[in-house]
């Protein structure tokens, strides 16, 4: 929640400012005219309340830690990307197993004149079975593929994780700055239509130009154009965060909570070591490197020819006089020929030394852009950081003793409705501004928490601890 919109200070300085115009009336307009105004201070200010509080029932406060847990769950992207890992896994077993053996059954050398088992001593009944087998190594090479392909759809999976819940971060701030921007541009629209039925009380007895009229009309209709846009924009900004959910389009509304000031400092040392070491797409790029080395060195072993052994058993009836004779058995052993090797073999060699090029190269551009864009976030943050603590300890401060110092000279007329006026906008824009600064420091936080694979905090404290081991 937005810690300024509701501190004292501000508080203090809005009731100063409907009583010091209030005042101000009562003074030029007389007493019964004041109470009128009093009144209708009070009913306005009793009304925003009301209305506030019924929106905050409608809709309560939901936690990014609950939001999170949610995509976890629905998100069909995750759910995509589980079912592809659960798919690789699968595949690892049968790469290193044996292709099925083949039962043969049949008759040999059956004599044609006669179709009779019993005439030709080499006639025969024959039952036989016949077994592939690759040459020592390929079955390890082609599960080692398999393995590592794994590893790099198990990579891809937390990835695709890492990526989800960013999305949901990301979206879940922009829409806590629309809340909090609304929020604040309805209270100081209230202020403002307030404040202009005091100028056109004022300008009715004759104590102020049309001008200060025509200068609230104009500024409250700008407010509530800009309030319109802000709204549109939160409805596009809610469906953005109800799709990273995997939410339907009946989803219920949410109202986020506002981020708070992270006083951490950033290393930018310990979130390179704690990405290279942990960065989901970075660890599948290396096991894809792994793969392709491993397909090289399959491809290689093509060059050694494959084994086929048969085994054969040849039953054959009795002879025409009633001599036995004995049954007999066969075994073979065939092997193929891999003599196009210009055509066939060194074709599959090149392809497999030009994908593990490619993928050294990818693992070499996503590192650099990997720290390229982790030097970006952490500058934003500690930008946005300092912004925040600069409108928070001086900027927002100065900004309401100046709002003050208006009140008191409007109240003995030393300055104009139009100053005043500018004030309290110069406060509203103020207070936009430290809501967006915080956006930005939480925002790119989530940036580094993917680029880094982990929280920022843990990504740096296991650097650390690695340095004092």
């Amino acid at each position: 929640m937005f810690a300024l919109t509701s501190c004292s200070c501000f508080k203090s300085v809005r009731r100063a400012l409907v009583l010091a115009v209030a005042t101000a009336v009562a003074a030029a307009a007389g007493t019964a005219f004041a109470g009128e105004t009093d009144k209708a201070v009070i009913g306005n200010s009793a009304s925003v309340v009301f209305v506030q509080a019924a929106v905050a029932a409608e809709a309560p406060e939901v936690g990014l830690r609950q939001l999170i847990g949610e995509a976890l769950k629905f998100n069909p992207e995750i759910a995509a990307a589980l079912h592809e890992k659960d798919a690789a896994g699968h595949r690892i077993s049968p790469a290193g197993a044996l292709d099925d053996p083949t039962l043969e059954a049949g008759f040999l050398n059956l004599p044609i004149n006669s179709l009779r088992f019993n005439r030709e001593d080499m006639t025969m009944k024959m039952l036989g079975i016949a077994q592939k087998l690759p040459y020592p190594g390929k079955l390890g090479l082609r599960q080692d593929v398999a393995a590592k392909n794994s590893e790099s759809v198990a990579f891809g999976y937390r990835e695709t994780v890492g990526r989800v819940i960013r999305e949901v971060r990301i979206a879940y701030y922009d829409l806590a700055l629309i809340d909090s921007t609304i929020a604040l541009m309805e209270r100081n629209r209230q202020l403002i239509g307030q404040l202009l039925r005091i100028a056109e009380g004022r300008y009715s007895v004759g104590q102020s130009a049309q001008a200060e009229v025509l200068k609230a009309q104009t500024q409250l209709a700008k407010m509530t154009e800009e309030l319109v846009r802000a709204r549109r924009e939160r409805r596009t900004l809610e469906a953005d965060l109800q799709r990273a959910l995997g939410r339907g389009a009946e989803a219920a509304a949410i109202r986020p909570e506002m981020p708070r000031l992270d006083a951490a400092p950033l290393s930018l040392d310990a979130l390179r070591e704690a990405a290279l070491r942990e960065r989901p797409q970075l660890l599948g790029l290396q096991a894809l490197i792994d793969k392709s080395q491993k397909s090289l060195e399959l491809a290689r072993k093509e060059y050694y020819p494959d084994f086929d052994v048969r085994l054969a058993y040849g039953q054959r009836d009795r002879a025409l006089d009633g001599m036995s004779r004995p049954d007999m058995l066969s075994l073979t052993v065939a092997i193929n020929l891999p003599v196009w090797r210009k055509d066939k073999l060194d074709p599959l060699v090149a392809e497999a030394q030009a994908m593990r090029e490619q993928a050294e190269s990818l693992y070499q551009g996503q590192y650099n852009d990997l720290l390229a864009k982790l030097r970006q976030q952490v500058a934003i943050a500690e930008q946005s950081r300092e912004s925040a603590r600069l409108f928070e300890t001086g900027i927002l401060p100065q900004a309401r003793l100046a709002l003050e110092s208006a009140l008191a000279a409007y109240r003995v007329n030393r300055i104009d409705f139009p100053m005043l006026l500018d004030s309290q906008m110069a406060v509203l824009s103020y207070e936009i501004s430290h809501a967006g600064a915080l956006v930005a420091l939480n925002k790119a936080l989530a940036e580094i928490d993917q680029l880094t694979g982990k929280p920022v905090l843990e990504a740096q404290s296991a650097s650390a601890q690695g340095e004092t081991k």
